[in-house]
Parts: C-alpha cells; structure tokens; sequence
C-alpha cells in the first residue's frame, strides 16, 4: 500500500511552525480512497484536484492510495467495521461490491449531485450506477461513474505479415474471423516450424480476463442472462440456446488447438505476458493496456534509445488494436463496457464534504486529465471528454479503434441489474461451463444446464 497524504497549504504550515495547534489541526477533513494509478499521469492528475478543491474550500483531504487488490480489501473490511473512508474509488467496485453496497443500504444516495451534471454524462455509461436499495426497495444514484473500459483484440501485425498475410485479409465475419487465425495463420506459422498459438484466449477460471472474454462471446450470441428487473432469463429456450453456441465457440478456441495449452490456467497477466512474448500473435484483452505497455517504454528514460525506438515501432507500426469481428447474425458487435464506480459511504463521518469532492472531481476539467492520464487504459464515461481530441482526432492508433467502439454502442454487465452478478462473475461460472466441456468432456449442453442452475442458486 502506499499512502499519499495531503498537506496544508503554506500559511498554515508556517502558522504551525511557530506554534499554532489549535485552529490549524481542527481543519474539516474529507477522507478519500483511490486506486493508485497504473500511470503516473493518472495520480499526477488527482493530486491537481485535490489542491485545486483544498483551496477552493479550506477543507483538507486525507487522500490515500492503494494497489488494486488492497484497494477493494481494506474497504471491504472497513465497511463492514462501520469505518469506511468518506469517499472511495477502487477500480475493481464495480465487479465486486457496488450493486451489493447499494442493496445493502451502505452507500449513500448521491442523485442530488448527479442530477444537475446529467446530461453531461454517456447514457449507457451512467445508467450503471442507478442501483436498486433494498431497505428502501427503490433504485437512485448511489455512484459516480468515473471511468470504462471494453473489450479489444490485440495483435501483431508485423507477425501476420511473417506469415504471408495482410490485414486486408482478415474477415469480418464471427466464424470467418476465428477460422483465419486458427487455420490460416497458425498453420503457416506452423508450416515454418515456429510453435506459436495464433490467439491468447483466456480460460482460467481464476482471471477475470476470462469471464469479461466470455461474456463477450456471449454478447455476440445475444444471450440475454437478465432483464432490466434483475430477473434471470437465461432458461428461457431462446437464450439457453444462444448460451449452448457460446460455450462451444469459446470452447472451440482450445479444442482446435489454437491457443496454448496453458491458457486453461492462466491469471489476468498471463495473455498479456504470451503476447509481448510473441508466443501468441493476437488475443483479446478489456483494455489498451498491452499497447499501453509499449507507448510507456518509449517514453521511459530509463531505457536505451535503442529499446525505446524499438517500443516506440512496436506501438505505432506493429501493434494493432481492432473490433471484435460482426457478430455470427451478421450485425455489429455492441461492446460490453465496465464502468469504474466511485462511492460515499452511508457510514463516511463527513458525507457531506465527500459528496462535494465527488462533484468538484466530476468538473469536466477536472476529470478529463484524470481519465486521459491513464494514456487510454481506461475510457472517458462523459459525452464531451470522448468527443475531446485525446480520442477523437484519430492520430493515436488505438485510441481511435476504441472511440469507433464506443460509438458502435455499449452494454452493461448483468451486475448492474441484479447485484448477486457479482458473485457469479467471482465464482467465474462462465469459465467452469467451458472447462466442463474441454476436461470433462460434457456436452455444450449439459455444461449450460449447469451453468443456469447454479446461476439460479446465487442469483435467483
């Protein structure tokens, strides 16, 4: 964990110096949880506003900033001892704990704020925090929708081309796109001895990577899970058989030998790793964060100018961020989008300053640096920060294939709807359907019958 703790300005550490106490350490304080920043433009960026809103209002934040996994933990922890923070952003809430924070009656009912800034925000993205409470049996606003993220594939373009192939070749078409790899490519990458898997597919079933993935594959088979009540619908003869062609194609994947062998136990890095390794040639990963990884290193004073051209070559030429292909009915693919949640606790000591913050953080001209800080891993939720130049100008590679996503329209995760989604997501029942058919031998079939049954029993 690392804390980052605010300072008071200079005249009160000057008041303090010469021996002030009493009015400098009763300072109204607001106390704030956030994931620390993959990049450092990202924390740079909240540092900025947490001076800019201690000098608006003389009120001090008590900032800390946590890894990813420590983030969600402690706060998990804090709000069930009744001591959370005023405010947190993890970027893992969403997945985990918001829709069932919401239910439970621990967050705090933040439609005041949101509704004078709601026009300012993407639809989709901000009718994800609009959450049901169960004490109250009603939905409203109980988080702020910072930030999203989608589902890309990732590959190396230079290796296709090793391979005797141009992108032009690529299908766009659900069976045609998976065929090309597999079969095309991986065979004359085969045919000249190299051991390389033509995709990275993830199907650990302990990586979220894997349930996000599946899910997607899921989306493009239209299998409706719930409805906007929360109600599962999957049994449904409709959706259960969308489900039975989604589990066989993402079976489909390994079954054809097409991604290594491994991948039946891979955590979230580990199809990052096999890509920069080059032992796959693409994958599909809910970020730009493997292109990401590049863009970082030519900019790293640390390396070599060698190896920062060399970065810099891979992340304009020989990287590619693309769409999913259409989906098998032949429409566009609608992409599933996370949203990034920031809350304030029911329980936080000074609400009311926490809702202030949240407000003054959410000011286009201070969210914007904070989202874009993070070099394009994650995605603005606001209308006018993915229309700003960062995404739209069309001069970044990748960013411009993840704004052509975004205006291709999104879809929520099933938690959104019934928070219980969580724990389904958690248990990864998704990737044990799929592991039930490549170890077990079951049956498509009988792999989603079990799936819907032990959905029914967490989230019925």
């Amino acid at each position: 964990m690392k804390s980052m703790r605010s300072l008071v300005g200079g005249a009160a550490l000057a008041a303090l110096a010469v021996g002030w106490s009493g009015a400098a350490l009763s300072q109204e304080t607001v106390t704030v949880w956030f994931t620390k920043g993959f990049y450092k433009g990202e924390d740079d960026a909240l540092l900025s506003v947490v001076d800019k809103f201690q000098k608006a209002t003389g009120v001090k934040v008590d900032l800390s900033l946590y890894a990813t996994e420590d983030c969600v933990t402690k706060s998990v922890g804090a709000v069930q001892a009744g001591t959370p923070p005023d405010v947190g952003f993890c970027t893992t809430y969403d997945f985990r704990t918001t829709g069932q924070w919401a239910f439970e009656g621990k967050l705090e009912d933040v439609t005041d704020v949101i509704e004078p800034m709601k026009k300012e925000f993407q639809p989709q993205a901000l009718a994800t925090t609009f959450l049901m409470n169960g004490k109250t049996n009603k939905k409203a606003y109980y988080a702020f929708p910072v930030e999203q993220q989608m589902m890309h594939i990732t590959y190396w373009k230079d290796m296709l081309e090793e391979f005797g192939f141009k992108e032009a070749d690529i299908p766009k078409t659900w069976n045609g796109y998976w065929d090309f790899w597999c079969d095309k490519v991986q065979g004359a990458a085969r045919a000249k001895g190299k051991r390389i898997y033509a995709v990275g597919h993830p199907l650990g079933v302990a990586a979220s990577d894997t349930f996000y993935s599946f899910l997607t594959f899921a989306n493009a088979y239209d299998a409706q899970v719930v409805d906007e009540n929360g109600k599962i619908v999957l049994d449904q003869p409709k959706n259960r058989a969308a489900m039975i062609e989604a589990v066989k194609s993402y079976a489909n994947i390994m079954q054809r030998g097409c991604t290594p062998p491994s991948s039946v136990n891979w955590l979230d890095p580990d199809n990052n790793v096999a890509f920069h390794n080059r032992t796959t040639i693409a994958t599909h990963n809910a970020t730009i964060s493997i292109a990401g990884k590049h863009m970082d290193d030519m900019n790293n004073p640390a390396l070599t100018q060698e190896q920062r051209d060399a970065a810099k070559k891979n992340y304009y030429d020989n990287i590619r961020t693309a769409e999913f292909p259409k989906k098998p009915d032949g429409s566009n693919m609608t992409n599933l989008a996370a949203v990034k949640t920031a809350v304030v606790f029911a329980d936080g000591k000074n609400k009311k300053r926490g809702k202030e913050f949240m407000a003054f953080l959410m000011k286009d001209e201070n969210l914007r640096p904070f989202v874009e800080g993070s070099a394009g891993r994650w995605v603005s939720t606001t209308l006018a920060g993915i229309e700003a130049p960062f995404w739209s100008d069309g001069k970044d590679p990748h960013r411009a294939v993840v704004y052509k996503q975004y205006k291709d329209g999104t879809v929520p995760f099933q938690f959104v709807y019934n928070y219980k989604f969580t724990a389904v997501n958690a248990e990864n029942v998704w990737a044990k359907a799929v592991n039930r058919v490549l170890v077990d031998k079951v049956s498509p079939e009988q792999a989603t019958d079990e799936m819907i049954a032990r959905i029914k029993q967490i989230a019925g």
